[in-house]
């Protein structure tokens, strides 16, 4: 039976229900205990899981990634928590150099079933170091697996499957999407990595994004609707690994993409997308793939500057009309 969350709550249940069946399962981060989680998401887990397993740690990123990676390396499961994946950049020599590259070596003696979790992306007038989308970063690495969603149900499920997944992954959220609703079921359940998920099908053009972006998306999908035009909007869910045969089969029914993307456009999500698709499926093409990125520069702080940064509604309708209209 399915009730109406947050996506706080979605992620919470997920890690709770885990840390219950397992007590190797434990979360650490700053203020993730005594302050119920810089965003809520672990309110009352300190309470029913005790200290020893919901963990305070300093504002050290590089310091309690570390140890995550050994407890990891020991048997442990842990979720890192990070207020923000921008300060995470201080903690990547452990996210990239030990936690990606502990199974290749030790020549697959050694694991590191890890979560590193926390917003990425904009969150409003956060200005430049702390407004950053790092999800191509992260999937450039071998080793690493990266989620990327938005959604309450996909959320619990998808962060149940990293918490038991051997191998490190990275969740990136959105700090501004927290109290996001959706439909969750009350019984256990999982979603697997690395499968997109088609949430509006349509025959004319196929857009494909993720995160928050996807608002944006199924908002351009409903005015292009108005004008006739029947788009099919792909969630990647997971970015890597990367579903793209779900966005191929697609493509060659549309003969149309358009990719939207959050980060800057040089060397992005978007970037690998468009080259896998021409790769696999050029012929079905009958216009160039389209991106739809933030500008190429640093985010500044005033509210104008934000809105002309990110993608929006009318910026992917644009980009729509360009590929269907040539």
């Amino acid at each position: 039976m399915a009730r109406v969350i947050t996506l706080r709550d979605a992620l919470r249940e997920g890690m709770s229900e885990e840390m219950r069946k397992d007590p190797n399962v434990f979360l650490m981060g700053e203020e993730v205990a005594e302050y119920n989680g810089a965003y809520k998401v672990s309110k009352g887990m300190l309470d029913e899981f005790g200290p020893k397993r919901v963990i305070d740690t300093p504002i050290a990123e590089l310091g309690f990634a570390g140890i995550g990676v050994g407890a990891a390396m020991n048997g442990l499961r842990p979720i890192v928590e990070f207020m923000t994946w921008n300060f995470a950049v201080l903690a990547f020599d452990q996210i990239v150099n030990n936690a990606a590259k502990t199974l290749s070596q030790s020549a697959g003696e050694f694991r590191c079933p890890i979560l590193f979790r926390g917003p990425s992306g904009a969150a409003g007038q956060l200005a430049q170091q702390h407004s950053q989308t790092f999800e191509s970063w992260l999937a450039n690495c071998p080793g690493l697996k990266v989620i990327s969603c938005i959604d309450p149900y996909d959320a619990k499920g998808l962060i149940k499957s990293a918490i038991q997944d051997d191998d490190p992954v990275c969740m990136m959220e959105s700090e501004i999407l927290y109290g996001l609703q959706g439909e969750v079921p009350e019984e256990e359940y999982y979603v697997p990595i690395g499968v997109a998920a088609v949430r509006r099908t349509g025959k004319d053009v196929t857009i494909v994004s993720f995160n928050k972006m996807m608002e944006v998306v199924k908002s351009a999908a409903v005015e292009l609707e108005k004008e006739g035009i029947d788009a099919e909007v792909i969630d990647l869910r997971t970015i890597r690994p990367l579903d793209i045969r779900t966005i191929v089969e697609s493509v060659k029914k549309t003969n149309r993409l358009v990719v939207v993307d959050e980060s800057w456009p040089f060397a992005g999500i978007s970037s690998e997308i468009t080259y896998q698709v021409q790769k696999y499926a050029f012929d079905y093409l009958d216009a160039p793939v389209t991106r739809v990125n933030a500008a190429d520069v640093s985010l500044g702080y005033a509210p104008t500057m934000v809105q002309e940064y990110l993608p929006n509604p009318e910026k992917v309708i644009k980009a729509v009309k360009a590929v269907m209209y040539r």
